[in-house]
C-alpha cells in the first residue's frame, strides 16, 4: 500500500473512531447526568465559532457543531499521524502514547484553543466535563488515532 493512502486511512479511521466515541460520550455523559439534549451538546461545539447565536439557531448550529466536531477530531489524527513518522515511539507503544496524546489533545483545546474561541474561557469543572475532558479523552480519543495510526503504518515503516 502506497505511504499516501496508510496516511489518509489512518487519518480517516482514527479521526472516525475518536470523533465518534468522543461525541457519544458526551451525549452519555451530559445527557445522563445533567439532562442536556444532543443538539444543545452539538450548539455547544458550534459556539466555539459561532458565539452565543449557535443555542438560537436549531439543527443549523447542530449541523455545524458536527462539521467542527469531525474537523478537530480528523485534524487531532492527522497532528499524530504526522508525529508518527517522526517518533517511531508513538507507534511503537501506540496505547500508552494514545493515552498520553488524548490528555495532550484535552490541554490543548482548553487551554489554547477555546480562550482564542468565541467562547473565550474554560468550562466549569463538573462532572460530566472531568468524564468527558481529562478522563474520555484519555480512553477515547488518543488510543483509537494512535491505533489506527500504528494499523496502518506496518506497510510503510521498516
Amino acid at each position: 500500500m502506497p505511504a499516501s493512502s496508510s496516511a489518509a486511512r489512518a487519518i480517516f479511521y482514527g479521526g472516525l473512531l475518536c470523533g465518534i466515541c468522543d461525541i457519544a460520550q458526551a451525549f452519555l455523559a451530559w445527557g445522563l447526568l445533567m439532562n442536556v439534549p444532543p443538539i444543545r451538546i452539538l450548539q455547544s461545539v458550534a459556539s466555539g465559532a459561532l458565539g452565543a447565536e449557535s443555542f438560537q439557531m436549531g439543527w443549523t448550529s447542530g449541523l455545524a457543531g458536527v462539521f467542527f466536531h469531525f474537523l478537530i477530531a480528523f485534524g487531532a489524527a492527522t497532528v499524530y499521524w504526522v508525529a508518527s513518522r517522526f517518533i517511531p515511539f508513538l507507534i511503537k507503544h501506540a496505547v500508552p502514547a494514545g493515552m498520553i496524546y488524548g490528555e495532550c489533545v484535552y490541554l490543548f483545546m482548553n487551554f489554547v484553543v477555546v480562550p482564542l474561541s468565541r467562547i473565550h474561557h474554560f468550562p466549569n469543572l463538573t462532572l460530566p466535563h472531568i468524564l468527558t475532558g481529562p478522563i474520555g479523552h484519555v480512553i477515547l480519543v488518543g488510543p483509537p488515532i494512535a491505533l489506527m495510526s500504528r494499523k496502518y503504518s506496518q506497510s510503510t515503516l521498516t
